[in-house]
């Protein structure tokens, strides 16, 4: 039954969005975990995008009973011109466990595809009994008409999840792959993307859950 909705969530998130969920990995030696204090990050070098990315991901997990600081804040207090040296990285942990830290949600564009479609939409043909002469006059405007295809992109991109605890080593505790279909806006494929993460981190039993959202999924679900 769990199964049953965990994939009847990903189909409603999948139909109704411009996100959906590629593949996914969970560490099998992990079991339920509770975020006390989780670092969002954002790797883009397009600032609006990453502050609304960070500040929509925050809330969330804000609203699921963890603390919730946005990278923004954390890694660039101080203008860069530099990459961070692997020295500077384990600085940085070090004083993310000194202030509290457990967990970072990392997140990151990984690659763009190129897409073509048809731009005519033929549903409601017979694709059984087609002739010949039905199914050319259908496509043959690919020959004479230059707005016959769209040209459409795929974003590619992955959110990890790590353990920072100081008991324990550094360690992946999650990864999903995620597509990003031609988003019609940031601030949609935003929210798109970080319900689909928040989703599938509760069914895994990685983040808590809050009461409207379980009845959200069920009315979903029902409807």
């Amino acid at each position: 039954m769990k199964k049953l909705l965990y994939i009847c969530i990903l189909l409603l998130l999948a139909n109704c969005s411009s996100t959906q969920l590629v593949d996914h990995w969970r560490n099998p030696d992990i079991g339920i975990y509770e975020p006390y204090k989780v670092l969002v990050v954002g790797l883009t070098s397009d600032y609006g995008a990453r502050d609304k990315f960070e500040t929509k991901l925050k809330n969330e997990l804000e609203l699921r009973g963890s603390e919730a600081v946005m990278g923004l804040n954390v890694l660039d207090q101080t203008p860069k011109t530099d990459k961070m040296t692997e020295d500077e990285l384990i600085a940085l942990e070090g004083q993310l466990i000194a202030d509290g830290f457990d967990t970072i949600l990392f997140t990151k564009i990984i690659g763009v595809e190129d897409k073509i479609k048809y731009r005519k939409n033929y549903k409601g043909r017979d694709e059984t009994y087609r002739k010949f002469k039905d199914e050319y006059l259908m496509y043959q405007d690919v020959f004479f008409n230059p707005d016959y295809y769209e040209d459409y992109k795929i974003y590619k991109a992955e959110t990890s999840m790590y353990c920072i605890c100081p008991t324990k080593d550094r360690e992946l505790i999650w990864k999903g792959y995620i597509d990003i279909t031609d988003p019609e806006s940031i601030e949609k494929a935003v929210n798109d993307y970080v319900r689909l993460v928040i989703v599938v981190l509760e069914e895994e039993q990685l983040i808590n859950r809050i009461n409207t959202q379980k009845e959200d999924i069920k009315d979903a679900v029902v409807n």
